[in-house]
């Protein structure tokens, strides 16, 4: 029997006795065997002579590195620390015990294993090429808290140059939570997605995904607005992120103005952006209103405000209803396509794991019950299940 030698326990730090980092003492992550190596026999197996034998196999098939290796169900989670939850460009090192943070939310609620990876770089070509040298140890590559406009570009680019699905979660898994979030406020409000007016403020990288995943729905009245007001294609300001937005949207909101015109009559206000919408614009707002103020830690519309003036509110915070938080949809949309063995994370799929969201309320649809609890043992089957069979659908699965 072999004698496993463990890491010396940390005994003293500066912040002992804070529940929070005396939960982070040493991190949160570790690395679990799953071969016994308890005797030679079984120590010849999992390594040398017999691990030869399994090297020469994927060698002269590289397809089998999907049955004797752990890529297909590992992602990679990658980050160069330029915008971290609310704290902005911490860089690389303190941006680590957030992305192992997001390392054990994939394996506690998608039982998906994650790395994290913190990058010493910003440039957008180093990003790149460092992430297409490392994707072979990987199923899939999980892109977190990269800053706007570099984050699109490292997106797309890397989507074109890996034959593996590629997320930028602070984008799609925003997105689909916050659809799935809106189907059913629609529905508790009476509401169709033709019949709805939506303004979103902040047209940075979640602004821009959510944008899009609402048009996929069906909503065909929007404006987006940033610190100049509403983005339309007679401002000469945009970035050609911003200028393809309002392309996208350019058949759909009035020209010029600024948030608080946008807002007047507007049906549902989703904030990704900051700041504070002050209370007697909010009040202009269409009767029964919908407001989803996500900004962390002080939300666009404080709820008190917001729920003077709206039938439901929603929130990124957990001392809140609703919260719209992403951990209900990236663990189950890479579990179900890993199942599914996809290239990519299509259209198709998103909107799929949000419709799956939004079903699981079912009959306890209320004004404080949009949205299922991330506790909910149904949200990580039911979300995978649905992006697996939407992953067929849309022809990018190999299994």
């Amino acid at each position: 029997m072999t004698a496993h030698v463990a890491p010396q326990p940390i005994t003293d730090h500066p912040f002992q006795g804070d529940p929070v980092f005396d939960a982070h003492v040493g991190g949160k992550l570790a690395v679990a065997a799953t071969a016994a190596v308890d005797s030679r026999e079984e120590l010849s197996k999992a390594y040398t002579p017999g691990v030869a034998r399994v090297c020469e196999a994927i060698h002269a098939d590289p397809e089998l590195t999907q049955l004797y290796t752990w890529v297909p169900n590992t992602v990679a989670v990658v980050t160069d620390g330029t915008a971290v939850l609310g704290l902005g460009d911490i860089g690389p090192a303190a941006a680590m015990p957030v992305m192992e943070g997001k390392a054990v939310l994939f394996k506690e609620f998608g039982g998906v294993d994650g790395v994290p990876i913190c990058l010493a770089t910003t440039d957008t070509e180093e990003i790149i090429e460092t992430v297409v040298r490392l994707a072979p140890s990987f199923g899939g590559i999980n892109l977190e808290d990269i800053s706007a406009p570099r984050c699109f570009e490292i997106e797309d680019r890397l989507k074109e140059l890996l034959d593996i699905p590629v997320f930028h979660d602070d984008q799609h898994g925003t997105a689909v939570v916050a659809l799935a979030a809106l189907e059913n406020a629609l529905k508790l409000t009476g509401r169709t997605y033709a019949g709805t007016r939506v303004v979103i403020s902040g047209a940075g990288a979640a602004g821009v995904a959510v944008t899009k995943i609402l048009l996929e729905a069906g909503i065909t009245d929007l404006a987006v607005t940033d610190r100049n007001g509403i983005v339309s294609e007679d401002r000469d300001d945009l970035t050609p992120i911003k200028r393809t937005l309002a392309g996208l949207t350019a058949d759909r909101t009035v020209r010029g103005g600024s948030l608080e015109d946008a807002l007047a009559g507007a049906d549902v206000f989703i904030g990704v952006s900051g700041g504070t919408v002050p209370e007697e614009v909010v009040a202009t707002m269409a009767d029964e209103a919908i407001i989803f103020a996500l900004a962390n830690p002080n939300p666009e519309v404080h709820p008190e405000v917001a729920h003077r003036h709206a039938r439901v509110v929603a929130t990124g915070r957990s001392d809140f209803p609703n919260q719209i938080n992403n951990v209900l949809a990236f663990p189950g949309i890479f579990r179900g396509t890993f199942d599914a063995h996809a290239t990519a994370i299509t259209e198709g799929m998103k909107l799929a794991a949000a419709h799956a969201l939004a079903g699981l309320v079912g009959d306890d649809l209320r004004e404080d019950l949009i949205i299922p609890s991330p506790f909910d043992p149904r949200v990580g089957p039911a979300v995978a299940a649905a992006v697996a069979e939407a992953a067929r659908k849309d022809g990018v699965a190999r299994r």
